[in-house]
């Protein structure tokens, strides 16, 4: 059986704009649950959504299991043998209290990736297929959001151009996800549970296109 799986932040993990139980979108309408569904029962597809998760920074607020790097190596090796891996990370590292440029943020993609291409997270010493994927540019943040994310209006449109050289330089395959979904209007950053579907058949298709 191919195996998926799915590492990210809170919109792996499904964080609801709209009315949900504990705030969290179903299994069957998160992201991983629509590639989940159109791949079908021959997949088997991990969800490691976590929300907060940057791609290799401590959070001094949040705490360090915010730390992307620092979770993927035991997240790989409980979930190996792997055929491909979907990272889709970036948006937290735009909160102020980081300060990173969108060249920064792509240089912690550019770690995770370093380390999941290894051989040994793939099957039969061949590494597993990563595609990158880069999150919609942020909309207008509410008053709450404001302060925490200043300056991240107007550095999350150049992820994707970032991301693209991370992929394109560790000669993996890229997705942008604003190419078919955009963010919340509700906060900003979120996704609304018609950008979960489009996100999800986007995603499965990249994926069929990669088992091939």
């Amino acid at each position: 059986m191919p195996s998926l799986l799915c590492y990210g932040d809170s919109n792996t993990w499904g964080s609801a704009t709209v009315t949900r139980p504990d705030g969290r979108y179903g299994p069957a309408e998160r992201w991983p649950g629509i590639v989940r569904a159109a791949l079908g029962p021959a997949w088997l597809v991990t969800e490691e959504g976590l929300g907060g998760r940057t791609t290799v920074s401590d959070d001094p607020v949040e705490g360090a299991e915010k730390n992307g790097l620092a979770y993927l190596l035991p997240c790989l090796l409980s979930h190996k043998p792997l055929d491909v891996i979907v990272i889709m990370l970036g948006t937290n590292d735009l909160k102020a209290r980081f300060n990173k440029s969108p060249w920064e943020v792509a240089a912690g993609m550019a770690k995770l990736v370093e380390l999941a291409k290894q051989p040994q997270f793939g099957r039969a010493g061949k590494p597993a297929e990563i595609l990158v994927v880069s999150p919609p540019p942020f909309l207008p943040l509410t008053e709450a959001h404001a302060e925490m994310f200043a300056g991240a209006v107007e550095k999350s449109p150049h992820l994707a151009a970032e991301f693209r050289k991370v992929a394109a330089t560790a000669g993996l395959r890229f997705f942008d996800a604003g190419s078919v979904i955009r963010s919340s209007k509700v906060d900003g950053f979120h996704l609304d549970p018609d950008a979960h579907a489009a996100l999800g058949k986007a995603i499965a298709a990249e994926v069929t296109r990669i088992a091939l």
